[in-house]
């Protein structure tokens, strides 16, 4: 079917041109780019809050917007999640310790898309559990954006990620979801880090989504905090998350948001 902006599946799930690519292409590499130059300052010591600042002052100078200051009411540039917070954890005045594992994720809007991006960071050394998290979640992406591509399902992405992590004798969140998006933040689908192959909406190109699948060392269930926007592992395990936003092509797929400097890996320095 046909809209004002475009085609749109039976699903619900936008179809986006070829040139539509590009505008994707630099929103990301602006939000891996921010992310790329945050590395230097996460060490034992420092707090989310400066890590934050520093990431609301890229935004600033780079002349683009921030997706999330404002969004449902949240005032910052990013969310950090340290050690057992799962996800959209907010800045603040934490001091980070040595062996703190945290997520910090970014959205920008460049000409109107939407850059969107998260990845794993350590202060200080890391310890051996909390690496082999890293290390798992960061390999269930990367299995999960090899099955995209034309004619493949969502639940073939899912899929793909739940048997590596439980393979690996860790769980994969339920509570929170990749999702589509483009021109707007957040869109159909909700693209699940679970399932069965061949379930759910078939890929076409054209397609832009996030990936995101959060990985507990423990059990998979979260809860959200008195804030409305902390989530946690109820089993206070470790956690963590990889995000990339991806376009279907007609081969494959592209990642919007690779680093620049290849600093996607926290381990990239040891």
């Amino acid at each position: 079917m046909d809209d004002a902006q475009g085609r749109v599946t039976k699903d619900g799930i936008r179809l986006h041109e070829a040139a539509d690519f590009a505008g994707m292409h630099r929103a990301g590499q602006v939000a891996a780019g921010i992310l790329d130059r945050v590395a230097a300052l996460v060490e034992p010591g420092t707090t989310t809050e400066i890590l934050d600042d520093f990431i609301r002052a890229e935004v600033e100078r780079l002349g683009v917007i921030s997706a999330t200051i404002g969004y449902r009411g949240y005032q910052h540039a990013s969310c950090i999640s340290v050690n057992h917070v799962v996800c959209h954890g907010i800045p603040g005045p934490k001091v980070l310790k040595d062996g703190d594992i945290l997520n910090i994720d970014v959205t920008v809007i460049v000409d109107g898309w939407f850059g969107d991006t998260s990845r794993m960071y350590v202060a200080g050394d890391l310890g051996r559990k909390a690496e082999r998290l890293i290390q798992v979640t960061h390999d269930a992406l990367m299995r999960g954006i090899e099955v995209v591509r034309p004619g493949a399902t969502f639940g073939d992405i899912g899929n793909a990620i739940q048997t590596y992590v439980e393979a690996n004798r860790m769980s994969v969140v339920r509570d929170f979801c990749g999702h589509g998006l483009g021109r707007v933040f957040h869109a159909a689908p909700n693209v699940l880090h679970y399932g069965r192959p061949g379930t759910g909406a078939r890929l076409e190109e054209g397609m832009f989504f996030t990936i995101e699948p959060m990985v507990n060392l423990g059990r998979p269930e979260t809860k959200v905090l008195a804030d409305d926007w902390t989530a946690v592992t109820r089993d206070k395990s470790l956690s963590a998350q990889f995000e990339h936003a991806v376009g279907v092509t007609a081969t494959g797929c592209e990642i919007f948001t690779l680093s620049p400097a290849g600093l996607f890996h926290p381990t990239w320095a040891r």
